[in-house]
């Protein structure tokens, strides 16, 4: 099992497109320069009162969920619109998915219990989105 179909039966969805859709977006909202990756998203979820939350995301332990109003309330507009735009997904949908994945994304992209530098971000990045194809 990739870690495409990991994180999808981790979340509890399907391998269907459309939650491969939404996984990619994740991954798109994630990286991108609103965001600035998984160190942007820790840094947003800490001023939003919301870092413990991510900070379990990271360590090696349960991944406890986030509400989609949690989430409304660190999810930066922009980058929630370009990457609900990119992957044609409507950003409420999004926004919804996202809730049932960022968990087990952030889990599976902090192997070690910690953000990763980078490169090596990068390498585990694609490991992750070549179980798509």
């Amino acid at each position: 099992m990739g870690l495409f179909d990991e994180v999808l039966s981790m979340a509890g969805v399907g391998g269907s497109q459309e939650h491969g859709g939404a996984l990619s977006a994740v991954m798109s909202y994630i990286n991108s320069p609103q965001v600035g990756g998984l160190a942007g998203l820790q840094q947003t979820f800490q001023q939003k009162g919301l870092g413990g939350l991510m900070s379990s995301w990271v360590s090696n332990g349960p991944n406890p969920p986030i509400s989609q109003d949690q989430l409304q309330q660190v999810l930066h507009g922009g980058a929630l619109q370009e990457a609900a735009q990119k992957f044609g997904v409507d950003p409420t949908q999004l926004t919804s998915m996202m809730s049932q994945l960022l968990p087990h994304v952030v889990d599976k992209l902090t192997p070690n219990g910690q953000i990763p530098e980078a490169g090596a971000l990068s390498q585990i990045m694609k490991g992750l989105s070549a179980g798509q194809s």
